[in-house]
């Protein structure tokens, strides 16, 4: 039997995925799509501030009193979170569920920025350094009273991850778990050529270009749905945890590595840390690559990567 596509695409960690597989029998196939559809869920209640009963709120309610034991899994992606802290000079934070979010809504009514005193006072629970992780008994503690992590800036991508680990080790050849943009990649199409992915245009948000891939992953962070104009300047809803203040500069980041997870973690700080600072930091790493469009539309990539 020939070898065909089948894809789904639901609602999961309250967004969008689109999974798509390889397979010759599409009995088979749903069968291991909803495998993998288990296995993002699992990780959707181990890291989700949406119940009560999560790893991550149960540490978040003892911020200040005590450690928190949690599984080997929560406790080495916390560690590879921190370190993406110290690689981004704390631009990626997942402490940021400290921030004070009653000063930004970014809507019709926001019609000017609050005070820097105002915004540093929003942030000041925000620092990884704050969180110490014990190895010895697998615990987590949060050192200051109201202070609050969030993987919304990683889990995404670690769900692609482990949903094609999980696909792989079932025998799937080849396919996609696209998780809002967040997306990870194996094998090849069933004509025998590499996925192709588009890189969406902030302006249109349509693709102004496409990579062809192969077992690579891609994360798009964007500015240009959620913004306020004030004073003639356009400023992100994506805001930066050591002032307080959103971020402006930068419409969108696109950041391409083997990694879903460190592609999603690595796109929204870049943000953050501005053109040349990120694309620096990019030059840096092996195997990362990425594209930045400015708020005047001007496309920069990183040394590895060649535009047309």
């Amino acid at each position: 039997m020939p070898i065909k596509t089948f894809s789904r695409t639901l609602k999961l960690m309250g967004n969008r995925f689109d999974i798509t597989l390889n397979h010759e029998d599409e009995v088979l196939a749903n069968e291991l799509i909803d495998v993998s559809i288990t296995e993002i869920q699992r990780i959707e209640a181990l890291f989700t501030t949406f119940s009560e009963k999560s790893v991550t709120n149960q540490i978040n309610q003892n911020a200040g009193i005590k450690a928190i034991e949690v599984p080997t899994e929560f406790l080495e992606l916390v560690k590879r979170s921190i370190k993406i802290s110290e690689l981004t000079q704390g631009a990626f934070d997942i402490s940021y569920g400290g921030l004070d979010k009653s000063l930004w809504n970014f809507d019709k009514k926001m019609m000017a920025l609050p005070s820097e005193e105002m915004a540093k006072k929003s942030v000041e629970l925000i620092n990884f350094r704050n969180i110490e992780v014990n190895d010895l008994n697998s615990s987590i503690f949060l050192k200051k009273k109201g202070m609050r992590i969030g993987f919304g800036g990683i889990a995404k991508g670690y769900a692609a991850d482990k949903a094609k680990a999980l696909m792989i080790k079932k025998g799937v050849e080849g396919g996609i778990i696209n998780a809002s943009g967040d997306l990870s990649t194996w094998g090849q199409q069933p004509n025998g050529k590499p996925w192709t992915v588009g890189i969406a245009d902030p302006h249109s948000k349509l693709p102004f270009s496409y990579i062809n891939i192969s077992d690579f992953s891609v994360a798009t962070s964007g500015n240009y749905e959620k913004f306020v104009t004030i004073n003639g300047k356009r400023y992100a809803h994506t805001i930066d945890p050591k002032t307080g203040l959103p971020v402006h500069g930068i419409k969108s980041v696109t950041v391409i590595c083997k990694s879903a997870e460190l592609a999603d973690a690595l796109a929204t700080p870049i943000t953050v840390m501005g053109v040349q600072v990120g694309l620096n930091l990019i030059n840096q790493l092996n195997g990362v690559g990425c594209l930045i469009i400015d708020e005047n539309n001007k496309i920069f990539a990183s040394k590895n990567i060649k535009l047309n």
